[in-house]
């Protein structure tokens, strides 16, 4: 990598961010992971091949579906803010259960990446900062 340690910690990378960064790099590199063979591979393939790096779990590799592969059937469990939205949105206690939040997700198959995008969206809107008349003061 061409940054040091203090031009990451700049950009707000912690040290162990760093450090996981740094090894995916070093994988890429090395050919041990071929990003652009990850497209053309199951879910559960690219999965197994994401969680061998160290630093990547189940939620980096569901964001990493969504956003970068376009997958229109992953659901991030793993997200606080998506599991809140959707009590939120359909007034479900809080002490709802994932496993309860997950069945409820299932109903939305194939087309949960769909489902998650506008439960952030809601999420992120319900706690947009208010202003007057659309100026910023």
């Amino acid at each position: 990598m061409l940054l040091t340690d203090e031009e990451l910690k700049a950009c707000y990378f912690s040290r162990q961010k760093i450090t996981y960064t740094r090894h995916l790099a070093q994988t890429v590199k090395s050919g041990m992971l071929i990003v652009e063979d990850l497209e053309y591979q199951s879910n559960d393939e690219i999965r197994l091949a994401l969680k061998q790096v160290k630093g990547i779990g189940d939620w980096t590799v569901d964001v990493f579906l969504m956003m970068v592969l376009h997958r229109n059937d992953v659901f991030a469990p793993g997200d606080i803010a998506l599991l809140k939205s959707i009590k939120e949105v359909k007034g479900l206690p809080m002490d709802t259960t994932k496993d309860e939040l997950l069945k409820i997700a299932a109903q939305w198959a194939p087309y949960r990446t769909l489902a998650a995008f506008i439960l952030w969206h809601a999420y992120l809107q319900k706690r947009k900062p208010k202003n007057s008349g659309g100026i910023i003061s």
